[in-house]
């Protein structure tokens, strides 16, 4: 069994303090806050200031530098979702030869963080960071099948939806139906909704607590001749991916 290390806890605990008193603090203050003898606290100061996340002042009072913040800073910029997904896509869209996708919600719309090529020369491509409709994407309905439906509710009456082709369905109520039947059967569609002539496919799951959606798209006549192995392709990633939904 992992061991739990008092030291370390310590140290978070020290900026976790500054974090709510916001100003300079001794030895004596710090000692106080963290309930630890003085010298001990001395012991744990003067190692993070050797670090150099504490820098002294003049009157021998410590504060956070910004060494915390920049490596803070630096773990954020790695997408935990790009990298969980990576493998995954790389697998569906050789599998299907389809251009396949990663998407997130952002407000109330669908941001594709993740883009895999297809190989046919006749493909639909969606740009990495571009922004899709939740109620006219594959993407969009798997997320909204993830959300309470008062949720997902909310977000698709946040504004008026757009018809984007003479297929779009544009009443949040129909929609919400529409995707709960697909969560119960396990995966998503569009069929010409969002774009003439394109199919899409999607399924969902959390990562980290977060709806996160993954989907291939074309042509419709090629979509329609493979959904059957498209879908099982799709269900084999969603199994590999969110487990906990299986």
């Amino acid at each position: 069994m992992p061991t739990f290390v008092s030291a370390a806890a310590r140290a978070m605990a020290v900026f976790e303090v500054f974090a709510r008193e916001k100003r300079e603090l001794s030895n004596s203050d710090l000692a106080r806050l963290l309930e630890l003898p003085d010298s001990s606290c001395l012991d744990l100061l003067h190692t993070l200031h050797q670090l150099g996340y504490l820098l002294r002042t003049q009157s021998r009072r410590y504060y956070p530098t910004g060494k915390l913040l920049q490596a803070a800073q630096q773990i954020s910029t790695f997408d935990l979702v790009v990298h969980a997904t990576r493998d995954a896509l790389e697998q569906l869209s050789q599998q299907t030869g389809e251009t396949a996708y990663v998407g997130r919600i952002e407000g109330a719309a669908v941001k594709i963080v993740a883009v895999r090529e297809g190989r046919y020369p006749l493909r639909y491509i969606l740009n990495l960071g571009e922004r899709i409709a939740l109620h006219a994407s594959a993407m969009g309905k798997a997320l909204l099948g993830r959300l309470p439906p008062d949720e997902a509710r909310r977000l698709l009456k946040t504004k008026q939806l757009r018809r984007l082709t003479p297929t779009t369905v544009t009443e949040p109520e129909d929609l919400l139906e529409e995707v709960l039947a697909s969560r119960e059967r396990g995966w998503y569609h569009t069929r010409g909704e969002g774009s003439d002539g394109a199919d899409a496919l999607a399924v969902s799951g959390l990562l980290s607590n977060e709806p996160i959606a993954i989907a291939i798209s074309g042509p419709s006549d090629r979509f329609s001749a493979n959904r059957d192995d498209y879908v099982a392709a799709l269900r084999a990633v969603a199994a590999r991916l969110f487990p906990d939904d299986a």
